[in-house]
């Protein structure tokens, strides 16, 4: 074995080891206590350990990044998977100077994204943003028919309410605004009240409106998150081969190979069995032939 394959090795046994992996989610977490620490009017003394922290954990990140190249053995396959660009990505942004300079305020906004370094880091925050991403263009139908009742009821009330409270029904705008705070059960018995004393009936426009949006779309929206994530858990425990989906395939492939095994040994016994036949058929001819 050459000092670099061995080199690489090491690498690999150090990103995999779990003390490692929980330090890392250690120093990720510190860096996050200091960004919010730093917000808040601190002494110039502690703003400098601040700052050091700062440039330790960034060098830090970069060793780590660096480990887990190495430990790759191949930059492309690295690049291949995306929450290692991602990370990467991150820590290159945390590498811009954060001095007094026109780059110092980019530099400051993009050090708080490297919080987000946990949910590459933890398997479970994986899941979870893998399902969330793919359950975006599902849920983009449903709000896309969410926006339509919106814009038909948003309409209406504006056309019947306008003249009871300009600052809440003035235009179709202003009107979906107040449709979203009735949505969100922010206060809008407040509104409906206001329209029934002129509207005794105008109970039936909220009642429906809360019936459609509150207990139907979202409620819809629920179940297509939930359906991603189980089928993003599904999916995680055939690639680590854990799970009950983990289970069925570990069993169907020793059930394969069992089966090429006995195929084996089937072929076996028949060409011992032919060759036995073989065999006797030759002593029975040459018994027979005269002395």
């Amino acid at each position: 074995m050459s000092s670099l394959e061995a080199l690489q090795r090491r690498f690999a046994a150090l990103k995999d080891n779990k003390l490692f992996e929980t330090f890392v989610v250690v120093v990720i977490v510190v860096s996050a206590l200091v960004i919010g620490a730093s917000t808040y009017d601190v002494k110039p003394r502690v703003l400098a350990v601040f700052n050091v922290l700062d440039v330790a954990v960034t060098l830090f990140f970069l060793a780590e990044i660096t480990v887990r190249m190495l430990a790759e053995g191949n930059l492309r396959r690295f690049f291949s998977q995306g929450w290692n660009v991602f990370d990467f990505i991150i820590v290159v942004a945390s590498l811009i100077p954060v001095e007094e300079s026109q780059m110092a305020l980019l530099g400051r906004l993009l050090r708080i994204f490297r919080v987000l370094r946990l949910v590459s880091i933890i398997p479970e925050l994986r899941v979870l943003l893998n399902a969330f991403v793919s359950a975006v263009p599902r849920m983009g139908y449903v709000s896309l028919l969410m926006f339509i009742i919106f814009y038909i009821y948003a309409a209406v009330g504006s056309i019947l309410f306008h003249g009871i409270n300009e600052t809440l029904w003035g235009n179709i705008s202003i009107a979906m605004l107040t449709l979203f705070r009735v949505a969100t059960f922010e206060d809008w018995t407040d509104v409906m009240y206001e329209t029934m004393a002129v509207y005794p009936l105008s109970w039936a426009y909220y009642l429906s409106f809360i019936f459609v949006i509150a207990f139907i779309f979202l409620n819809m929206m629920i179940g297509i998150v939930l359906e991603t994530l189980q089928k993003e858990h599904e999916r995680m425990d055939r690639l680590n081969g854990t799970g009950e989906a983990g289970e069925v395939h570990w069993i169907r492939e020793h059930t394969e190979a069992m089966e090429g095994r006995l195929a084996r040994i089937e072929q076996l016994l028949r060409a011992q069995q032919r060759g036995g036949d073989g065999a006797a058929t030759t002593r029975g001819s040459s018994d027979a032939e005269p002395g």
